[in-house]
């Protein structure tokens, strides 16, 4: 009895949050014209058979503060200093708006704290990548969207934030952003931008048997701009898009160390800059399902790196690098006559990117490689099941020289498969299969045998520009219900897998990259939500009510284990769990609290986590005014102040700790300005999809 009453409670609880039938409703706005205007109530979570979304422009609690702060809030994404960017144990490649962003690293993370997140309209994370996406792309894809929907007439929206701490000092934080867009019958255009200033605070400590290799205090502070530009003309059915985004960092940091033998006073300055270039022709045929899209994009970076002593002003490091990418490729696509429903689609890619690394002036990298792929994939319907089968042919062109020989060529053709199938139980209630094959090309941060971090007597970092490609098998099989339940389990091979550690030197200590041979990754998650209205209303009175689930009160309980099996290597698994708690206040406010930690003595690679990983508890109030078009957040980020991170690096005695200012108090605002044209069409032309019209998936 007690097992079934536990069943019959779960199962009520995915009914609730399924009465979501329909958010679109229907407003008279003007009878002489008889128009109407039709209002979509974004989900908080939507999940399609290939990726999960997230809402993040009505998510109070995500967009408040930093789009790093934002992620890190997100049901089994880890980012962190040792695991990098993983969602559900698979390694993250980041896109932007649908393209590949090319940054890594320390770049990325600066990106990502530079970008404010209330400038975000949505995530997704792309867990099943299917053919038409480059197999490079490894184990999984987030792809982080800014673009808004141009309307017919001339709108604004603007952006605040401010936020801040004291650790040692005050230090603050605050950001603006500016969207304009209009459209006619013939083009739309949209504008946006903003920038981003942050006094932040981090301190380190390495030990070797408890003897300080160094211990490290730093004051930083980071500056961040960026312009995203769109236009699209409409050619009765074909259209073009054009797009051209520039953003860039300048930060400064003040680093005073000391540890065995040693007491410095530096100041690192980093800069870098990055333009994106994006042209699609979209062809469309009398069958509207009948696709074929051209698309050309190019990005050029550059990123400069310096240390002073500030004691006797000499340099200790002068590092800089160049890099270029272009990609043309095409798509085509067609439904055809067999079962239910049955699409094929087809695609060629040419992509070369370029990189060259410079030491005090002097090159010590230059770094090429050439893609050429092809695919084909087909999806299908029939009765409950839905299937897709597909394979992507890449060739590859890898080569480069050091300034003290050549680089090991790497010239193969390869073939990736990848095939799913889904199951409809019941309406809203899937089990899905997966299996795909992918490959992960060493990225150009990880190559880059220059330091680009920091640098005393007793520590240093370096990459490896000798590194070989990654090869993945991935499986995975999931059973979901009503957007909000999950419980799946994952299974991956890598094959020479690209990972970063730390090991004891004569002098101390040094950060590596390297290749591990083989590497087995396991991981369970499991996602449910439970409404408080079960226990205020009763069951029976619950199931009577129709209500939109974003707007009850409600705990997201989510857990994920991972484990990552080396050889060699006594490895146990990270539970990371995280608990969200929805509450409506009076005068419609709304409270979010978001609580993260993980346990104790897992590994992450060569890392055995000391402390609990990510360990915070979130407070967010946000609330609306003037008709919904001002929206403003209070926000107190790790309230308890226990946010640190510790690890012990196996095969040596080294102890690692940090500590970053995470407790901060700020508030977020965006206000629409409000318009009286009840011309509500909407077109979308930042966000470069080429199958929009169907659902959100990605031009690649």
């Amino acid at each position: 009895m007690k097992h079934l009453f536990t069943i019959i409670l779960l199962a009520t609880s995915f009914s609730i949050f399924s009465q979501e039938n329909t958010t679109d409703t229907i407003k008279k706005m003007d009878k002489e014209l008889d128009e109407v205007v039709i209002e979509k109530k974004k989900k908080a979570v939507e999940r399609k058979a290939d990726r999960t979304i997230y809402n993040f422009s009505d998510q109070s609690q995500l967009n408040s503060g930093s789009l790093m702060e934002g992620l890190k809030k997100l049901p089994g994404l880890i980012i962190s200093e040792v695991a990098g960017m993983m969602y559900q144990g698979k390694q993250l490649q980041v896109y932007m708006d649908g393209r590949p962003l090319n940054i890594y690293s320390n770049e990325l993370n600066a990106y990502l704290e530079g970008m404010p997140a209330n400038a975000i309209e949505k995530v997704e994370i792309i867990t099943n990548p299917g053919a038409e996406f480059p197999a490079t792309s490894g184990g999984a894809i987030i792809n982080i969207v800014t673009a808004k929907n141009a309307k017919r007439y001339l709108t604004a929206t603007y952006s605040n934030g401010y936020s801040y701490t004291k650790y040692t000092r005050s230090r603050n934080r605050f950001n603006n952003s500016l969207m304009l867009s209009a459209a006619n019958k013939v083009f739309s255009w949209q504008i946006q931008g903003g920038q981003n200033y942050s006094e932040s605070y981090t301190k380190t400590r390495l030990t070797d048997n408890d003897i300080v290799v160094t211990q490290n205090y730093s004051d930083n502070i980071s500056r961040f701009y960026y312009l995203k530009t769109g236009v699209k003309f409409d050619f009765k059915k074909d259209r073009l898009l054009l797009n051209y985004d520039i953003n860039g960092n300048n930060n400064n940091s003040f680093v005073q160390a000391n540890g065995n033998g040693f007491t410095s006073d530096d100041k690192s300055k980093s800069k870098r800059y990055y333009n994106d270039v994006m042209a699609i022709y979209q062809k469309r045929f009398e069958n509207p399902e009948t696709k074929l899209d051209f698309r050309f994009n190019y990005n050029d970076g550059n990123s400069n790196f310096d240390l002073n002593s500030r004691a006797d002003n000499n340099p200790v490091l002068d590092n800089n690098s160049h890099q270029k990418y272009y990609q043309f490729k095409t798509d085509y696509s067609q439904e055809i006559d067999l079962l239910d429903k049955t699409k094929f689609s087809a695609g060629i890619l040419a992509e070369q990117l370029d990189f060259e690394a410079k030491n005090f002036g002097i090159e010590n990298l230059d770094y090429s490689r050439t893609i050429l792929a092809a695919y084909s994939e087909g999806q299908a319907t029939y009765k409950k099941f839905d299937f897709i089968l597909g394979a992507r042919l890449e060739s590859y062109d890898v080569k480069g020289t050091t300034d003290t020989d050549d680089l090991i060529p790497f010239r193969q053709t390869r073939f990736f498969p990848n095939a799913t199938i889904q199951y409809t139980l019941i309406p809203q209630v899937y089990f899905k299969a997966n299996y795909n094959k992918k490959i992960s090309l060493p990225n150009t941060s990880a190559l880059n045998p220059n330091n680009t971090s920091y640098q005393n007597p007793n520590i240093g970092f370096y990459g490896n520009p000798y590194l070989d490609p990654t090869i993945y098998n991935n499986y995975e099989v999931e059973l979901s219900a009503f957007e909000y339940f999950t419980i799946g389990y994952s299974f991956t091979h890598a094959d020479n897998q690209i990972i970063n550690r730390i090991i004891s030197t004569p002098n101390g200590a040094a950060s590596i990259t390297q290749n591990v041979p083989k590497v087995t990754y396991r991981n369970f998650n499991f996602g449910i939500p439970l409404p408080f209205m079960l226990i205020t209303k009763g069951l029976t009175e619950t199931l009577k009510m129709d209500f939109n689930p974003d707007e009850i009160n409600f705990m997201y309980i989510y857990a994920g284990n991972s484990k990552q099996i080396i050889d060699g290597l006594d490895t146990k698994g990270i539970w990371n769990m995280n608990a969200m708690v929805q509450l409506l206040l009076p005068k419609k406010v709304k409270f979010t609290a978001n609580y993260m930690t993980s346990n104790t003595g897992g590994n992450y690679y060569y890392y055995s986590i000391e402390k609990p990983l990510n360990h915070q508890l979130d407070l967010t109030f946000a609330k609306k005014f003037f008709s919904d078009n001002l929206s403003v957040s209070l926000y107190l980020n790790d309230a308890l102040n226990t946010n640190r991170q510790e690890f012990a690096m196996a095969g040596t005695n080294l102890n690692y700790k940090t500590k970053y200012d995470t407790r901060r108090i700020g508030f977020s605002l965006t206000y629409k300005i409000p318009s009286k044209n009840k011309n509500s069409q909407e077109t979308d032309i930042l966000n470069n999809d080429k199958k929009q019209e169907q659902q959100n998936i990605l031009g690649n």
